[in-house]
Order: structure tokens, then C-alpha cells, then sequence
């Protein structure tokens, strides 16, 4: 099992809280949020990680040669990190070798261990990661359910969409190496098209909306996880879903 971790962005949205730093060397109880990734994935034995890294990259390739790491991870360079992170997962995918599943995930979240291991241990060849327990609003990307099956996943949700229930994207995924070819052409798609800001969930969604039967889901709510992107995402990690996580651990 191989890993793409997108970690290129700014995260200007934080402001002055992220120190100038990539979000993923942002420090939760003295350990970034890149060294937490490594720690769950080595925990499961995934030890083939390729970081898509951009903005102070050199701060990341530090991170890594401090941890000892640099035998297992590969950085693939993006230098158009100010655009959309559909560059990112293009150069993820390109530098993979496809001959077998892979997870995505993006680099800025905290979370339970267990929740990487659902993707692990799920019969989904193909799957997204759903918590029903979100805040409703514009930013959070949806998932949306209908008769057990996905029928959307975007942050703005067509107000005539007819659902049994919707939840958050955790912003990890698990695709086969079918999946990552047609990734790979819907990327190049957008590129040629001159829609180089698009965020990389438009191509996962246009695959689910083209064949929803070669993807499932996994219902984690009730598992703590917190995205980073605001300053308030860093107080609400540090004071209520971090200490979550580490009572678990104890």
C-alpha cells in the first residue's frame, strides 16, 4: 500500500497563526502534524509515502531528515503550489508506481489512528471516509447518500438533490490503480482546459458521479478528526479533539 500525502498549500487562511509554516509542521502537544501522519502510517506498516510538498519545502524535507524517514518517503516538488491542489494529486499520481491500491490524504488534519485503519481494513477497492456529526455550511465538502450509495461529494450541495442523509469528507481516500489512470486523464483535462484552481475533488467527482458503483464509503462518526484551516481550527485541535486522541492512546 502507497501513500500520496498533499501537503504543497500556503494555508493563508491562517494568518499569522501558522508561523509562515507549512500547515503539516503546525505542532499539536510538541509533534507536527506531518510527524503524526508518519506515526500512524508506520503503526500499519505503510512505509511507501510520496509528500506532494510546495510552499517552504525545505521545511518539510528538515521534518523528514529529522525524523529519520528519508528512506521510505519520496517529495515530489510542485512549484505551481498558489494555484489548485489539482496540480498536487496530478504530481502525486504521475510519480506513483500504479500497480496497486493507494491512499490519498491530506496532510493538514489531526485524527484518530483508527480512522486511517478503516481504510486499510475496508472491502471498498474504492472509498471515502463519511462522518455524519459535521457543521453545516459552505466549507465543509459533503458526501452525499442515497439508498446506501454516494450520488455527490462537493462542498455546495444542489438545493433540489434528493438524499437519505449527508456527511463530511474526512479528505481521505483509497483508490485502486484503475482509479488513478482516470484521475490522472480528468486532471490533465481540467490543465488543458485552463482550470489549473480547481481543488482535486472535482476530479474524484466527476469519477463518482460518471460510475457511482465502483465506490463505497466508510461511516467514521463517532472518531475524532479536526481539518486545519482556520486559527481556530489550531485552538479547537489543541484543546478538544487532541486530548480525545490521546486518551485513546494511553
Amino acid at each position: 500500500m502507497k501513500t500520496l500525502l498533499l501537503a504543497a498549500g500556503i494555508g493563508k487562511r491562517l494568518g499569522n497563526a501558522s508561523a509562515n509554516m507549512p500547515k503539516c509542521l503546525l505542532k499539536f502537544a510538541g509533534k507536527t502534524l506531518l510527524q503524526r501522519h508518519l506515526d500512524n502510517l508506520t503503526h500499519f506498516n505503510v512505509d511507501e509515502i510520496i509528500i506532494i510538498a510546495g510552499y517552504r519545502s525545505d521545511l518539510v524535507e528538515q521534518e523528514i531528515t529529522g525524523a529519520g524517514a528519508e528512506s521510505h518517503i519520496r517529495i515530489v516538488q510542485n512549484p505551481d503550489y498558489r494555484k489548485g491542489s489539482i496540480i498536487s494529486m496530478l504530481l502525486g499520481l504521475q510519480a506513483l508506481a500504479k500497480e496497486s491500491d493507494f491512499i490519498l490524504m491530506d496532510a493538514d488534519v489531526l485524527y484518530d489512528y483508527r480512522i486511517l485503519e478503516r481504510l486499510l481494513i475496508t472491502r471498498h477497492q474504492n472509498c471515502f471516509l463519511l462522518d455524519r456529526k459535521f457543521e453545516e455550511g459552505e466549507e465543509p465538502v459533503k458526501l452525499c447518500v442515497r439508498n446506501g450509495q454516494l450520488i455527490e461529494f462537493r462542498k455546495k450541495i444542489d438545493n433540489n438533490l434528493k438524499f437519505d442523509y449527508q456527511g463530511e469528507s474526512v479528505g481521505f481516500f483509497r483508490f485502486n490503480n484503475a482509479i488513478a489512470d482516470k484521475l490522472i486523464q480528468s486532471a490533465n483535462a481540467y490543465l488543458a482546459r485552463g482550470e489549473d484552481t480547481q481543488p482535486y475533488e472535482e476530479c474524484i467527482r466527476d469519477l463518482l458521479l460518471m460510475d457511482p458503483d465502483r465506490f463505497g464509503f466508510e461511516d467514521i462518526t463517532g472518531l475524532e478528526w479536526i481539518e486545519i484551516d482556520f486559527p481556530e481550527d489550531i485552538n479547537r485541535a489543541s484543546t478538544k479533539i487532541l486530548p480525545k486522541i490521546l486518551q485513546l492512546n494511553k
